[in-house]
């Protein structure tokens, strides 16, 4: 835990409840920070306490009672209440944490420093505890009504349907034997045994594999060499693998390959007939580009909305006056890191395997992200001033409405779903994506497309 700077406050806001047993006291610094003093009542504290010594007590063999059965009082006894009241401390002061904050009603932004600079309370006192962390900034409206913002045009072009139907082509194409050279595009037939300096190596032979010529999947030069190849002939192919390739000990080296062409196969496209139509659920090739027109139009009005729903909120942001300090931007900046470090871990792929595939330090990548971070800040920055002006305030049955998707993935109801977030003690988090979901409503409804 750090000890916090020494800063002279801005403002002071009244003490409250962050939930029972726990209040704090919120002063606002510059640089949009704030420190919130925290106080856990004695009653609290002796609550974790007991709770800590009762988990201790499990692995106590105390003479007089059945192992791990030992009463609270006796474990604080024969350990000592210090010893006790630091296990629970450790144990609570993330939750502490979280109710401190919850019940100061900011919303942190990066790393907190915490300091407990009273220590450890003696019996019947509170635990005391300072936080100093950034919060959102704060927003000086301008004009957020009325404003002409550009939409682009939803309508999809011959060309794009003519791709779709390609690709439909493509998954429909037959691969049949060809008498006569290979050309690009045909599909190739091999053996092929590779050596460097006339020394086979590993992972350099094969049997009966087939290429794509043109494909650009293998080492460069290797599908190149095979163009013009008739079935039954044979070909050294020689070439240089780049200086990066995967394999170190192939890496930057030159090799011959000795191929062996076994079979040319073209690939055959079928006509775009209603027999085509027929094979893909429609009557007729007109009905079948239709359906793929109307398909690609509602992805584009649903992409559209989006991006005019942004430019809209962007717009209403470039008329407000946000202050956002620079060790804010970067605060923002590592959680969108670590945001994408546990969604990439999820993935089963760490942080150095990222790190080693992207070719960057996490320094470069979260200075990379600052540009995103400034504006995502100064976005919910504008959306919490337009709440407070339009004094959104969702009821139940709006945040029951969010969660209508999360509980269809997790198999549950919305109000099942809402209870649990409210026992949680995230329900002022849920909250608040609504607000500024209805605010974001507002401004675009008031906005005007052109």
């Amino acid at each position: 835990m750090r000890v916090l700077r020494d800063t002279k406050p801005d403002a002071i806001v009244a003490p409250h409840m962050a939930q029972p047993g726990v209040s704090t006291t919120v002063t606002e610094l510059p640089e949009s920070r704030v420190r919130v003093q925290a106080e856990v009542s004695p009653e609290e504290v002796d609550r974790r306490v007991a709770h800590a010594a009762r988990q201790l007590g499990r692995g106590m063999r105390v003479p007089g009672f059945r192992p791990g059965k030992a009463p609270a009082p006796i474990v604080i006894q024969r350990v000592g209440r210090d010893a006790v009241l630091d296990e629970a401390v450790r144990d609570s002061i993330g939750a502490w944490y979280a109710a401190a904050i919850d019940g100061a009603r900011i919303h942190p932004v990066g790393e907190p420093d915490i300091d407990m600079q009273e220590g450890l309370p003696g019996e019947g006192s509170p635990l005391r505890f300072s936080i100093e962390i950034g919060v959102r900034p704060t927003a000086e409206l301008g004009d957020y009504k009325g404003l002409e913002v550009a939409r682009v045009t939803t309508e999809v072009p011959d060309a794009d349907v003519d791709a779709e139907l390609e690709q439909l082509r493509e998954r429909g194409a037959r691969l049949e034997t060809a008498d006569r050279p290979a050309a690009d595009g045909d599909f190739v037939v091999m053996d092929y045994l590779g050596t460097l300096d006339g020394e086979a190596f590993p992972g350099g032979e094969g049997r009966d594999q087939m290429i794509e010529l043109g494909s650009g999947r293998l080492v460069p030069g290797f599908e190149e060499q095979l163009v013009g190849a008739a079935a039954g002939e044979e070909r050294t192919v020689s070439l240089s693998f780049p200086d990066d390739y995967g394999a170190e000990h192939l890496a930057g080296k030159s090799a011959e390959f000795a191929v062996t062409v076994k079979e040319i196969k073209e690939k055959n496209l079928p006509a775009l007939d209603d027999d085509f139509a027929v094979d893909n659920g429609f009557d007729t090739i007109a009905e079948l580009r239709g359906d793929i027109r109307s398909r690609l139009e509602a992805g584009l009005r649903v992409r559209a909305e989006a991006q005019y729903r942004e430019a809209v909120l962007d717009a209403v942001v470039e008329k407000a006056t946000v202050t956002v300090p620079d060790a804010l931007v970067g605060a923002r900046a590592r959680e969108l890191w670590e945001q994408m470090a546990h969604s990439l871990g999820h993935q089963g792929i760490d942080r150095a395997t990222y790190l080693k595939i992207a070719g960057k330090s996490e320094e470069e990548i979260v200075e990379e992200a600052k540009p995103d971070a400034e504006r995502q800040l100064r976005r919910e920055a504008v959306l919490a001033a337009i709440v407070e002006a339009e004094r959104i305030d969702p009821s139940d049955d709006d945040l029951l409405e969010a969660l209508e998707g999360d509980s269809e993935r997790s198999r549950s109801t919305p109000t099942k779903l809402l209870e649990r977030i409210r026992s949680a003690g995230r329900i002022d988090t849920l909250s608040d994506d609504v607000s500024h979901a209805k605010a974001l409503d507002v401004i675009v409804d008031a906005s005007t497309p052109v």
